[in-house]
This record gives C-alpha cells, sequence and structure tokens, in this order.
C-alpha cells in the first residue's frame, strides 16, 4: 500500500509540474513561487484548523523546520539549470541525487530514519537504474548537472526533515510549518530576484483557472510524502516517485503538448525495472529470513 501511494505521489508530482509551468508562464517565475506558496499556506492553515491543531503549541529541534526552507533552494537550483541541459537530463541527475542520498540514509540511518543496508546482490537492480538515468541525459555542462544532482539531494533531506517533524507533530502541522518557511524562503526570492516581474504589479487572472492549483496539489504531495517516508526505504521512495513522475510525465506530454520522448520512456522503463528486481530480492530474502 505504501508503495502504490509512493507512485501516486510520482504521478501528482508531474502533475503538478504541468500546473506549476502554467502559472510560472502567466506570471513570471519567482512571482509564480511565491502564489504556489501562498496558496499552499493558506489551504493547510484551514485544514490544520478544521483538525484542531495548533502548530506553535509545541516546540521541536530548529532543523526539522528547515524542510520549506531547502525546497526553496531546490526551485533555485532547477532555475540555474533550466534551459543550459534538456528537463531529461535535470530528471535524471535528480534522480541521481536522490539515488545516492537514498542509499546514504539507508545504509547508516542518518537523520533518524530506519536502516536499510545495501546489499551486494541488488547491484544488477542498480545497473538497471544507472542505465536508465545516463539514457537519459545527452549534454555534460558542469555547472547545470552539478546543481541538477544536487536538486536531488535536497529533494531527500527535504521530505526527510518533513517526515520527521510530522512522526513528533502530525503530518498536517509538519505540512503547515514547510509552507509556512517555504512562502518566506519564496518571498525573500522575489525581493532579491523577481521584482523586476510584472506577475504582482499587472496581475490579470488568467482564464485556465487549473494553473492555480499547484497550491493544492502540493500540500497532497506532502502530506502523502510526510505519510510514507517513514514507512518506506529512502531508495526505493525516491525511484517510485521518479518512476511515477517520468510515466505520468509521457502521458501528460502526449496530450497537452503532443510530443513523445523515447529516451525518457526508454530511461523509466530501465529504472523501474531496477527496482522491481531490488524489490523481488528483498521480497525473497524476507521469505528465507523472516523476522
Amino acid at each position: 500500500m505504501y508503495y502504490f501511494f509512493s507512485l501516486l505521489a510520482g504521478i501528482l508530482i508531474a502533475v503538478m509540474v504541468a500546473v506549476n509551468g502554467g502559472l510560472v508562464g502567466h506570471t513570471g517565475m519567482y512571482s509564480g513561487v511565491v502564489m504556489i506558496h501562498v496558496s499552499g499556506l493558506a489551504i493547510i492553515t484551514v485544514i490544520t484548523l478544521i483538525k484542531r491543531e495548533w502548530p506553535f503549541a509545541k516546540r521541536q529541534a530548529w532543523y526539522l523546520y528547515l524542510g520549506g526552507a531547502i525546497g526553496v533552494a531546490t526551485i533555485v537550483f532547477n532555475s540555474l539549470a533550466f534551459g543550459r541541459i534538456s528537463v531529461s537530463a535535470m530528471l535524471a541527475l535528480g534522480l541521481l541525487g536522490e539515488s545516492v542520498t537514498g542509499l546514504v540514509v539507508d545504509q547508516y540511518g542518518l537523520l533518524g530514519m530506519p536502516r536499510h543496508p545495501f546489499l551486494k546482490w541488488k547491484a544488477a537492480g542498480l545497473l538497471l537504474i544507472a542505465g536508465g538515468i545516463v539514457s537519459m541525459v545527452s549534454t555534460f555542462v558542469l555547472l547545470p548537472v552539478l546543481v541538477s544532482f544536487l536538486c536531488g539531494v535536497n529533494i531527500v533531506i527535504s521530505r526527510t526533515l518533513n517526515a520527521k517533524l510530522a512522526s513528533r507533530t502530525s503530518i498536517r502541522v509538519s505540512t503547515f510549518f514547510n509552507y509556512l518557511v517555504g512562502t518566506s524562503g519564496a518571498v525573500l526570492l522575489y525581493l532579491l530576484l523577481g521584482r523586476q516581474e510584472t506577475g504582482f504589479s499587472h496581475f490579470a487572472l488568467s482564464p485556465d483557472l487549473h494553473i492555480y492549483l499547484g497550491g493544492a496539489l502540493g500540500v497532497c504531495i506532502v502530506l502523502v510524502s510526510n505519510h510514507i517516508v517513514m514507512k518506506v526505504p529512502a531508495l526505493y521512495l525516491s525511484l517510485l516517485l521518479f518512476t511515477g513522475q517520468v510515466f505520468a510525465s509521457v502521458i501528460i506530454d502526449a496530450i497537452i503538448a503532443q510530443a513523445f520522448s523515447l529516451r525518457i520512456l526508454m530511461g523509466g522503463v530501465f529504472v523501474a525495472a531496477g527496482l522491481c528486481v531490488n524489490l523481488m530480492i528483498d521480497r525473497r530474502k524476507t521469505k528465507v529470513n523472516p523476522a
């Protein structure tokens, strides 16, 4: 069930990316990021109040509140890479960053996560995954490659911190702080880099109302992630999210842009195959050596 929700979150991410892309195209990047965070903060605030939860009732360790800020840093990294390497390369390098970070987190139980030591006979599955990543990267430019890799690192750290905060409070309170801190970071980013945009000074409501749903989709994704992160190994979670995102993106591109990328599809197939191999190895090991 948790693996299914991981795939579902990946699909929602692909939909959110398409929706947010429409908003950014209408308002400008930094204005759009602020709007997305503000709308998400408003939604999760209402949900939290309905559930009669008070987010500020008890303080936790300061670093647990950094998930939203790290998420804003990821936006900056994506901005630096966008246009310098292909979107498929950004996606693949982000997965590489997530996978490496996930392996380290699983191996040593970092940030208080459960330990899932690497087993050498799972190397075959990792080779398939690596093949999928390589097939999606066609160019190498140091700065965008590096920041795309760091995006993946950031994603794992951000969702892990959010999940740890959720385990000590609730998934709603953790999501609230993710958007509260993220909104603060997005506003600061706008003031530093986005004041030349006309998204706020000449605001006009788009007839495509669906482009304003990014905040709501983001809240759903963070809520689901907070629920599953502690239940699924970090590496597998990254791969499941990626698999859902890739195949949903292929469908979205085919419907909206009438475009099809065989390279992205094959990359997704290799990653999914590697994931399935390692999951089968884990299942067989569990049957041979039940806990």
